[in-house]
């Protein structure tokens, strides 16, 4: 039976369940995960659901619009009088969740303890981000002065919602256990593989800057209390959704899953392109995949048209880079090498690189990839497609904490997972790709080395100036860094899927977000 029947037949089972109905608690509402958060301490969570869920406990000094334009949040504003200091000004009358004042002391302990593992017992991937800073001094209340060793024109970015959130001065390495922010939502209790509880926390700023405290005026009421509960399979969260036991779901389910939950009584669907990127991560220390011929053909045998269309029924564009359309400094398709589909090509690229076929078989390689049910119909797709160049794909699954801990650690040939957020901004190369990134310090797993690289992320970041010249000239030392990458391929980009959320008509004004997050229930209200 081939994937496409076997996610045709999942959506007919679901279409063939009934609706039972069951009636949630006055202000709750249920989104299901598929896996529980790593780490809910924003020094220190980098998988998809920290992040997330993260995002409505904590604020950022900077936060995304639409358009990847950064905009003031907790910083009111800020200026750069010369290229090795940054002044940022913070908003005034902001508590923490516990009754605290926020101050520029909170900021200035969340950033040095990124900075010093010692002074926080923190050994995390954010640290590296900044890596350029020298020291800090609050130059009153409300006042944060960033000095820097070296210019960084990424520093901003890396204080953006999804990336960074203030902690209380003092927080150590364990404050994941019980956080405290800023945000809309507090966090009230974690049960590891089943459920995050959050409430709502009635003294957030931003609900009072916005009037959303006025939520009952939208014929309904504001969100008193938000359970995230983990639950792995997807079919069991489209069945949870159809009976009301759920109220959303926020990109979990199969594109077919959707499709079959199309006409389900009381359930809609909010859609909309995404910045979220698939992608598929080489180990290029490797002794088979340190060959870029090898990494090549893999690119080559791979139908990403077939699986756009089969998997996520057209609603997805595919990616030539990390970067998603409209980001200023996403390369254009003409200067990156392209891999159409020619699984002819790739065994000759694997010939070329020493691997004769042998009973058909060139090459065995393995995969690892998450337990999520979309990865896991991927990884039997892309199977199928390399075994025509000769390769043999084991697949090796896992629960995701497993699985993440594998991918951080180094202990892989290759990997399938989507880049949340911190790709809408070509920081994303220096966390990926430098030489200096290795994990723990940040996300270059797969120990690409490529001294050009390194020297183009280190001039782009310490260009200094006006601001359209200086990003003309990071816009050409970006071009640059791509087209490399999309020659030696140390990943390959896959595509970026459209948001989708599928949520209960109970749970009302969801609004899908382009990086996927859950900001959508800052501003939804119940019926």
């Amino acid at each position: 039976m081939t994937i496409l029947g076997v996610c045709v037949i999942s959506a007919l089972m679901l279409a063939m369940v009934g609706c039972h109905g069951a009636r949630q608690e006055a202000g709750t509402v249920v989104v299901v995960l598929e896996s529980s958060p790593n780490n809910l301490d924003p020094r220190q969570g980098t998988d998809a659901q920290s992040e997330h869920v993260g995002g409505l406990i904590f604020d950022a000094l900077v936060k995304k619009d639409q358009n990847y334009n950064l905009k003031p949040w907790l910083a009111t504003s800020w200026e750069q009088p010369d290229a090795l200091t940054w002044v940022f000004h913070l908003r005034d009358g902001v508590r923490f969740q516990d009754g605290r004042p926020l101050e520029a002391a909170d900021v200035m302990w969340t950033i040095e303890s990124l900075m010093d593992s010692k002074l926080a017992g923190l050994i995390t991937a954010k640290s590296g981000a900044f890596a350029a800073v020298d020291r800090m001094e609050a130059r009153d209340r409300l006042t944060v002065v960033v000095h820097m060793k070296r210019p960084d024109a990424g520093l901003l970015f890396n204080m953006s919602d999804g990336l960074f959130g203030v902690v209380p001065r003092g927080a150590g390495s364990d404050f994941g256990l019980h956080p405290v922010g800023s945000g809309p939502f507090r966090f009230v209790s974690q049960a590891q593989d089943k459920e995050v509880v959050l409430e709502k926390f009635d003294g957030c700023w931003s609900e009072r800057a916005q009037g959303t405290e006025n939520r009952e005026q939208n014929d309904g009421e504001k969100i008193r209390r938000l359970r995230f509960e983990v639950v792995p399979d997807t079919i069991t969260s489209a069945l949870e959704l159809q009976k009301g036991s759920a109220d959303a779901a926020s990109n979990m389910l199969t594109l077919d899953m959707v499709y079959g939950l199309r006409d389900a009584p009381g359930l809609e669907t909010a859609s909309g392109p995404g910045s979220n990127v698939w992608y598929l991560n080489f180990n290029v220390a490797d002794p088979a995949l340190k060959d870029k011929r090898v990494r090549q053909a893999v690119a080559l045998a791979t139908d990403r048209e077939s699986i756009v269309a089969a998997l996520w029924r057209g609603h997805a564009r595919l990616a030539d880079t990390l970067l998603p359309k409209g980001e200023w400094a996403a390369a254009a398709d003409a200067q990156l090498a392209q891999y159409p589909h020619d699984p002819g090509r790739a065994a000759k690229l694997l010939e070329e690189a020493g691997y004769p076929a042998r009973d058909g078989v060139r090459l065995r390689l393995t995969l690892k990839i998450s337990q999520d049910e979309t990865a896991r119909l991927l990884a039997a797709v892309l199977q199928q497609q390399l075994r025509a160049a000769g390769i043999e794909l084991q697949i090796r699954s896992a629960e995701f904490g497993t699985f993440y801990a594998d991918v951080t650690h180094g202990a892989f040939q290759m990997y399938i997972l989507k880049w949340i957020g911190s790709n809408e901004d070509p920081d994303i190369y220096r966390y990926m790709y430098s030489s200096g990134s290795f994990p723990p310090k940040g996300a270059n797993r797969g120990h690409y080395v490529n001294a050009r690289v390194d020297a183009l992320l280190a001039k782009a970041a310490a260009e200094s100036g006006p601001e359209a010249e200086v990003r003309t000239r990071r816009e050409m030392d970006y071009d640059e860094i791509q087209a490399i990458l999309s020659d030696e391929l140390p990943t390959i980009p896959l595509w970026f899927p459209d948001n989708v959320v599928v949520h209960t008509r109970r749970l009302q004004g969801v609004v899908s977000h382009g990086d996927g997050n859950f900001d959508f229930l800052r501003d939804a209200w119940v019926r």
